[in-house]
């Protein structure tokens, strides 16, 4: 359909049926997708999972949370290598990464933040439950 009309356009230009137009407008709002943010979980299993992780990180609608325990118990160096390899992705891309726990790591796209600091620990026992409930 638009292509059509790009090769009428052409065909005119080209010295066929020429009607004096000088432009032609073509509508490309049919065509736009809805992009939408997505939370993707992945479990990081070998490092050539990584690669796959790192594709839905590039299209930049992605917030990958990703479990890394299977690898840490399997294979701590090749994890070590697959964070990296994760990392400066991230850093490319100019999105963030962080790790909660020990088992867990997030990217972001450039405009998501992660919020890094954590929470104050409450000193007693009667903060714990004021603060719970107030």
């Amino acid at each position: 359909m638009v292509f059509d009309s790009i090769k009428k356009a052409f065909s005119k230009s080209l010295g066929g049926d020429d009607s004096g137009d000088e432009y032609m407008e073509i509508d490309l709002g049919k065509e736009e997708a809805e992009q939408k943010v997505l939370v993707r979980l992945f479990t990081l299993r070998d490092y050539e999972e990584v690669n796959t992780i790192l594709n839905f990180l590039r299209e930049g609608y992605t917030i990958a949370v990703i479990d890394i325990k299977t690898m840490r118990q399997k294979d701590p160096i090749e994890l070590k290598r697959a964070v990296s390899k994760i990392k400066k992705t991230c850093d490319a891309m100019e999105g963030n990464i962080a790790g909660f726990g020990e088992n867990v790591i997030v990217v972001a796209p450039p405009f998501a933040k992660i919020h890094k600091e954590a929470m104050p620990k409450p000193k007693d026992e009667k903060e714990i439950s004021r603060s719970r409930w107030d």
